[in-house]
């Protein structure tokens, strides 16, 4: 019987290894994100300035999650083999779960999701016990609910109170510094950073330090009762340094800043943090140990009192998983697609918006306009002018490939209020989540700074909103899924655990080939808008336009034969492939703002033309994809076919459509446009041909031959075949113009 729970227990060190990358994965949005966002060093250094951080920090980790063993739960009230099933069930889900926040590039507080698994898995062995008892006992002698509590009013303290402060602190700071900082950095740099190294000296202290195995209990006593004269000793210390360094050497105050805010911030969540993910399994750990020690116990019977107890962590546990937190920075590219996400929502220039604008997100920028107005009417011009020139943006520096998405006065901003919040809230005991504190931290700074301005507000706001309810689900998915995978567990034995690993190895390399997948195309449509240049815009135009005219008559000729068989797999696949393919072109079109500043001052005509172009390709492929779509739909809902005389109709457009498209792209391939009149022709047949498989249709009708979704799904391929047609000469009309154009300049 010890063998098997010895298997359970190496189970779940093989899934905290898991949990501990994925979990990195996205946390390390936490103390990246300023540094990565101002391009404040290569991504080499910052990379390693948080490695250092994260080894240092799992050193002094506390290492044993007090919340694992009896933070939510009462240890003592549940056997070894029932603590043993609610272990495995946590890890598993943690997981599945982070993975999962992790693919779709959504940051999440790891601490809420191991709160709640614990709470779930405890509360559904707890159901069982109580289901399989005789009566005499509540849930609440299991549970101790007053932490999940705690947790659930952390979130909206974190949330208000970080993104409050974070936009006053950044307002302040703007005001002094402008965004034409380098000349006031001389005067007010040092004092700035004498305030920040002194936030950063007390979070390292109250925050990093504090769980310190190493240091004994008079120390950290000393260090709180005397936290006030280690914030003005640092402050006037740091000062005087800074403003010594920068006059001898010229040093880059705000650049140590922030770096010195990625190594505390990176430590603070290993030393803290990292009890997240091995907390589970060294408590399970701990308990194998505790039932081996005591001879002839029965598992089914015996209480995990014992489990109550302060146990210290080995120091090679804490080792191997800071190694393993440090390679999955390095190597884990869902880490900087979390990473992406914060860093969009927060940069200062316009540019594709990841999230969809909501009524919530309209509302709430049409009201705080209408107050601002109101607000601004009360203050005086001259003083509104003063202030409005502090926000006035510094000149663009255009050679740059890939500019900063923030300068580095919010960066520091953002680490410095960050790093006091997540101290002042731990000396206080207050539960506040670092992920919650730095992510609105960040929000918050970025509404003071007018990077929410009104091209972009709407849409940022909607993705705030849309972090913040994913936090709110982190929980209520977490408890729901450890709860089940507990009875999964309590009823399916080993066997089911085995299974259930298998599943979590799967789930992780399936999202991990989607993500592969999604990168890739994303990386290649950013890659392609790079390269772009007012020498290689006409290339480029060609085989964009003859890829996809190719695409469509192939796609138009397929959708007509699934439709013919009625083959719905081919029509699903179909639709799936022309909305790759519209998807990189709408991301061409999102980004025609780059290509254009890319592209010479006196290439007026070249933008114009290329602009043109772009807007006739995306017209042909909606007019395809209104073909394919309103097709699968009718043979998905098996509806009745459409008749021989239609289908024959439709083979004899798609002869005609293809030649005309064939006939296009030689054009355009070769460059020779002196069959521009037979173009022209074909596309005549071709109207002609749409207007009288029209008018045979409406026959068709009034003999009731065929019925409404028949009539519908004919008329809608026809006419927007007719249109496909139009926009593909006019697009080739276009490019024969700027091909004109080129060779006349």
């Amino acid at each position: 019987m010890e063998t098997v729970y010895l298997v359970i227990v190496v189970l779940l060190f093989l899934l905290a290894a898991s949990d501990l990358v994925v979990g990195v994965s996205n946390d390390a949005v936490n103390f990246l994100n300023s540094a990565v966002g101002s391009k404040v060093a290569s991504f080499r250094v910052i990379m390693f300035v948080a490695a250092i951080g994260i080894l240092v920090g799992a050193v002094f980790s506390s290492g044993m999650m007090e919340v694992a063993r009896k933070g939510i739960f009462n240890p003592g009230e549940f056997y070894f083999s029932e603590i043993m099933i609610i272990f495995m069930a946590v890890m598993v889900t943690d997981v599945i779960l982070l993975d999962a926040y992790n693919t779709w590039g959504l940051p999440t507080s790891t601490t809420v999701s191991i709160v709640f698994e614990l709470l779930g898995a405890a509360v559904g062995m707890a159901s069982i016990k109580l289901l399989m008892s005789d009566g005499g006992m509540t849930m609440s002698q299991f549970i101790n609910s007053s932490k999940a509590l705690a947790i659930i009013s952390g979130i909206l303290l974190s949330v208000a109170v970080a993104f409050s402060v974070g936009a006053i602190i950044q307002y302040v700071t703007r005001i002094a510094f402008s965004f034409n900082f380098e000349k006031r950095i001389k005067y007010i740099g040092a004092i700035w950073g004498g305030i920040a190294f002194s936030a950063l000296t007390y979070f390292i202290l109250i925050k990093g330090a504090k769980g310190a195995s190493f240091m004994s209990g008079d120390i950290k006593s000393w260090i709180a009762e005397n936290s006030f004269m280690i914030i003005i000793y640092s402050l006037i210390g740091w000062t005087v340094i800074l403003q010594i360094l920068y006059l001898l050497f010229r040093i880059n105050i705000l650049k140590i800043i922030v770096l010195a805010g990625t190594f505390s911030l990176a430590m603070a969540f290993a030393g803290n943090d990292l009890v997240n993910f091995i907390g589970v399994p060294i408590a399970g750990f701990n308990s194998w140990e505790i039932f081996t020690a005591a001879d002839g116990a029965s598992p089914d019977g015996f209480l995990m009192t014992a489990l109550g107890g302060k146990v210290p962590t080995p120091e090679i546990f804490l080792l191997i998983a800071g190694a393993i937190m440090v390679l999955t920075l390095y190597l884990s590219k869902k880490a900087r697609s979390v990473l992406k996400t914060s860093i969009d929502l927060s940069r200062q220039d316009e540019g594709e918006e990841r999230f969809r604008a909501t009524w919530i997100s309209k509302m709430l920028v049409r009201s705080s306009l209408q107050a601002s107005n109101r607000f601004k009417k009360v203050l005086p011009n001259s003083f509104t002018g003063v202030i409005e020139r502090q926000f006035e943006p510094a000149p663009v520096n255009k050679t740059l490939k890939d500019p900063p998405a923030f300068d580095m006065i919010r960066a520091s901003v953002n680490l410095t209020v960050a790093s006091v919040l997540i101290a002042f809230g731990t000396s206080l005991k207050l539960p506040l989540s670092t992920t919650y504190v730095t992510f609105m931290v960040a929000m918050g700074t970025s509404l003071a700074d007018n990077a929410w301005g009104r091209e972009s507000a709407v849409y940022r706001i909607s993705g705030v909103l849309t972090v913040i309810g994913g936090w709110f689900l982190t929980a209520l998915s977490a408890f729901t899924a450890a709860f089940i995978m507990v009875y999964i567990f309590n009823y399916g034995g080993l066997y089911s655990m085995f299974g259930m690993l298998g599943v979590v190895v799967y789930i992780i390399y399936r999202s991990h080939i989607y993500h592969k997948k999604s990168a890739n195309v994303k990386d290649e449509d950013t890659q392609e808008i790079h390269n772009l240049s007012e020498e290689n815009v006409a290339d480029k135009s060609i085989k964009t336009i003859t890829k996809n005219l190719r695409k469509v008559a192939i796609a138009y000729t397929d959708v007509i034969k699934a439709i013919e068989s009625e083959d719905k797999k081919e029509l699903k696949r179909i639709k799936r492939e022309l909305e790759s393919v519209t998807a990189k072109t709408k991301y061409l079109k999102d980004h025609i703002n780059i290509i254009i500043k890319k592209l010479r001052k006196d290439s007026d005509d070249t933008a114009y033309y290329f602009v043109q172009v772009l807007d006739f390709m995306r017209e042909i492929l909606h007019s395809i994809t209104f073909i394919a779509e309103p097709s699968y739909e009718h043979v998905d809902n098996n509806h009745k076919p459409l008749v021989i005389e239609q289908i024959n109709e439709l083979k004899q457009l798609d002869a005609l459509l293809n030649k005309l498209l064939s006939d296009i792209v030689s054009s355009i391939e070769s460059g020779d446009y002196s069959s521009q009149n037979e173009i022209q022709e074909l596309l005549n047949k071709f109207v002609d041909l749409t207007e009288l498989s029209n008018k045979k249709q409406i026959k068709r009708i009034k003999n009731a031959l065929v019925g409404t979704k028949n009539s519908l799904l004919f008329m809608s391929i026809i006419n927007e075949s007719k249109h496909l047609a139009l926009y593909a000469v006019n697009l080739y009309k276009s490019q024969r113009d700027f091909v004109d154009y080129k060779i006349k300049k």
